[in-house]
């Protein structure tokens, strides 16, 4: 029997607002749109899945109990929207900030895979029918390196990648373009998690049409 399909979901810059290293529950600030979006995932059967770097533990910003209150709260906020995440993982590490057992390369830190695997494994889920969506390149690394479609999230900060004629999938819907990652893989360029729960409930819906 098949695993569950999933949605990965970066935190900052996709579910909440990137204020930089975020250290107390009250910098929460979830984007618009967001409860809405996961509640549409969740409607069609996708679990939903948080996967984030968060160094500050590796830089001492904050503890990892710290840490899980944070995202205690950021649950509790959704739950209060009707929006409800099936987990969140994430990776203290990095590889040459801080100090301790969190300063170190690890497997977890995206775009390593070792998050995703570890959901994979622990929420039975179908990679071959899931999604990465973020704000980062790391992020569309990853979903590469696991092999299921992307979509980024634009950084208005940041540098865009150039539109490609030919896009993953279909039915982009507005706004929406494709692009191309570092390694030639293509994905999805949309301006918020609203938008793109709507194109892979729509690209969901056309996999399970053609199963």
């Amino acid at each position: 029997m098949s695993g569950s399909s999933a949605v990965f979901v970066d935190r900052d810059g996709t579910l909440i607002r990137d204020v930089g290293y975020l250290r107390r529950a009250d910098q929460i600030e979830v984007l618009p749109r967001v409860p809405d979006a996961i509640q549409l995932l969740r409607q069609h059967s996708l679990k939903v899945v948080v996967l984030t770097n968060q160094s500050a533990v590796a830089r001492g910003f904050l503890t990892p109990e710290e840490l899980e209150r944070i995202h205690e709260e950021l649950k509790r906020r959704l739950a209060r929207e009707g929006a409800f995440l099936d987990a969140i993982y994430c990776c203290p590490h990095h590889p040459t900030e801080g100090a301790g057992p969190y300063r170190v390369s690890c497997e977890c830190r995206k775009p390593q895979d070792g998050l995703a695997r570890r959901a994979q494994a622990e929420l039975n889920l179908d990679l071959r029918r899931s999604y990465v969506v973020g704000d980062q390149p790391s992020d569309m690394e990853l979903a590469s390196r696991i092999g299921v479609k992307g979509i980024l999230i634009r950084n208005e900060e940041g540098e865009r990648p150039s539109p490609i004629p030919s896009p993953i999938g279909g039915g982009l819907g507005r706004g929406a373009t494709g692009s191309r990652g570092r390694e030639g893989t293509d994905f999805l360029v949309v301006k918020d998690l609203w938008e793109a729960a709507q194109w892979i409930v729509q690209d969901f819906k056309r996999g399970e049409d053609k199963s």
